[in-house]
């Protein structure tokens, strides 16, 4: 019995020289940014997670940002009826018209004067002349509004924007459709009056009758 005391007795004596020992380590100069030791720190501390990104655990596939429901539409989506084709570039300038109302024309080509400063003046320039300072660096510059662009119509501004043209990516994903038609009340004052074809039969530009033999 008296054996098993001292055994006893031994093992408390260890066990607490072990914590005065590591008493006085801890108390030691310790690196300031050191964060310490944390318990099981999975626990409160997730993992950090890349957005549209996948990763697998154990078995499963998991996707940060899943794909919408087949079918679904997302709030305040408007249908675009004309493709991303020639075709649709004819359709949409011989049938696409601006709805925004004419009576507001003042005030949307303010606002497009804004967005055309932030997504439109690098390369088309000030005045639209296609002399911005990325435009003048591409291999074939952008082309005038009041120039070859002069009486492009609205319909065909409006789908070059949102498919892009040429050099000029889609703007589909930055502006709203009401932000584009916007731009596109600007885009046409750059374009100044349109030029009208002479009506050789009005008053004065008829030819003269050949005189009677």
């Amino acid at each position: 019995m008296k054996k098993h005391y001292t055994t006893i007795k031994l093992a408390c004596s260890v066990a607490f020289a072990g914590l005065l020992m590591a008493g006085f380590t801890s108390c030691g100069k310790k690196d300031a940014n050191s964060p310490g030791v944390e318990f099981m720190p999975d626990m409160y501390r997730s993992p950090s997670l890349e957005y549209y990104s996948i990763h697998t655990i154990g078995t499963d596939t998991i996707y940060n940002a899943k794909k919408p429901v087949k079918g679904t539409v997302a709030r305040g989506y408007v249908p675009y009826a004309y493709a991303n084709t020639t075709e649709g570039y004819e359709q949409a300038g011989a049938n696409l018209h601006n709805p925004l109302a004419v009576a507001n024309k003042a005030q949307w080509e303010a606002e497009g004067e804004v967005l055309y400063g932030k997504f439109c003046v690098h390369c088309h320039g000030a005045t639209g002349g296609g002399d911005g300072k990325v435009g003048g660096k591409l291999p074939g510059p952008p082309p005038a509004y009041n120039g070859t662009l002069k009486n492009l119509p609205e319909g065909k501004i409006f789908h070059s924007i949102t498919y892009g043209k040429g050099s000029m990516g889609s703007h589909a994903s930055q502006l709203t459709q009401e932000e584009r038609w916007k731009l596109v009340y600007f885009v046409q004052k750059l374009q100044g009056p349109k030029e009208v074809a002479a009506d050789s039969t009005a008053k004065g530009n008829a030819k003269p009758a050949e005189a009677k033999k």
